[in-house]
């Protein structure tokens, strides 16, 4: 299994630009020849070619059945250039490229209650998830976890359309305001848990979502970015459909050993986080490295991470 978005890119306008915080600008995408944008479902998210070799996932936080497509990005310090050139180019009236929407944070619609829980810009799935089961009926909580109010996007939006649903967590009012997810978890049975935001928030809310008893099936997140350790031994990887053989060294990515040998690696995130690497593995035993497969998949080790996982074995043979 290989992933081109090049066969789903679609020309789009910025029909909107807001700055809501001084680090946060929400985007309004419209496609640039008038036509109807596909449908998404709550969960999903987009791919914004920024550059050239330079994509990045952004998760859509309008209604699901919208006609638009609504981004909030982070102006990221850490950044590796995506949001930096986002907000110093992308204007209204601006042409971007973008992919058809992808999910690979569904909800689960015949949930008892639904536990969404955003830190920081990870918020942005969390308010389509939100107007998903608002329109369904259906019973949910959702949390906004941020430094401070001043921090914090779509406030007066969230305030607005999700009312007693919505409460909020600011880090600077004080340990009252404090998020207790092992406590919210286990407040209501049949609860899904839903988490995005800083890979470190998540670790911990997942955690707590365990600890208070919740199963892996009712545990959902989707990680935006995550630390990735390429190190260890060398081994060799044969590309079967390019028939080219390649040496990846201790530190070096087998997306990175394959492309200095000529093969094309579509790549997006290079942290294990966004599935576009992914390609399956017909021999050898992987190391498995990203944040994208789930427990069940890495056990198959019938697929792997192009840009962040190794291998156990001396060998192995993926299709690409």
């Amino acid at each position: 299994m290989t992933t081109n978005i090049d066969n789903t890119l679609i020309q789009a306008t910025v029909t909107r630009r807001d700055d809501h915080t001084d680090d946060i600008a929400v985007f309004e995408l419209a496609a640039a020849d008038g036509s109807a944008l596909p449908v998404f479902e709550a969960g999903a998210h987009i791919d914004v070619v920024v550059g050239p070799e330079l994509i990045r996932q952004y998760s859509l936080s309008n209604a699901p059945g919208a006609t638009s497509y609504r981004l909030g990005i982070l102006n990221d310090p850490d950044s590796r250039g995506g949001s930096r050139q986002i907000h110093a180019e992308l204007k209204a009236g601006a042409e971007v490229q973008i992919s058809a929407p992808r999910n690979h944070f569904p909800l689960a619609m015949d949930a008892e209650h639904s536990l969404l829980i955003g830190g920081g810009i990870g918020i942005t799935p969390m308010i389509a998830m939100a107007y998903a089961l608002k329109a369904a009926g259906k019973s949910f909580e959702l949390h906004y976890c941020s430094r401070s109010q001043s921090k914090a996007a779509f406030l007066e939006e969230l305030e607005r359309e999700f009312g007693d649903s919505l409460t909020l967590h600011f880090d600077d009012a004080g340990e009252a305001s404090r998020i207790d997810p092992k406590a919210l978890a286990a407040a209501r049975p049949g609860t899904h848990l839903y988490v995005c935001g800083p890979s470190g928030f998540m670790d911990w809310v997942i955690e707590q979502g365990k600890a208070a008893g919740l199963p892996d099936s009712q545990i959902h997140f989707e990680y935006f970015n995550a630390e990735v350790d390429i190190s260890g031994e060398a081994f060799e990887v044969y590309a079967e459909t390019s028939d080219v053989t390649v040496q990846v060294g201790p530190n070096e990515s087998i997306a990175a050993a394959l492309k200095a040998a000529g093969v094309r690696v579509q790549m997006s995130c290079e942290e294990g986080v966004c599935g576009t690497c992914i390609c399956d593995v017909s021999e050898g035993t992987p190391d498995h490295r990203d944040h994208f497969l789930t427990d069940e998949e890495k056990e198959d080790n019938d697929q792997i991470a192009l840009c962040c996982s190794r291998a156990k074995s001396s060998r192995l043979v993926v299709d690409i």
